[in-house]
């Protein structure tokens, strides 16, 4: 199964991510690394949001990335929400 864990960005997120963003795209990388995350980015002009894809049988390890996500702890999100994706086009089991 496919998730989409979509994140609404504070209005300073620009000038405050720095501090984080290492930390951040480490966690990103590693899920990467494992195929658990096929897809990651921020949206651009404005910068006010980002969507991570998962790939999962639950929403278990969405929950365990966003609880320890530098980005949610230290107030650079401002609301996320986790939808169910139901990929027709793309994925191996749709191959």
């Amino acid at each position: 199964m496919y998730y989409a864990l979509l994140y609404d960005y504070v209005g300073d997120v620009l000038e405050r991510r720095p501090l984080y963003r290492d930390e951040h795209l480490s966690m990103l990388r590693d899920l990467h690394a494992q195929g658990v995350i096929p897809l990651a980015g921020a949206w651009d002009d404005p910068v006010d949001g980002a969507a991570i894809v998962f790939r999962a049988d639950n929403t278990g390890v969405i929950e365990e990335f966003v609880a320890a996500d530098p980005y949610v702890r230290n107030g650079l999100v401002a609301s996320w929400r986790v939808r169910r994706w139901n990929v027709v086009i793309g994925g191996e089991e749709n191959a």
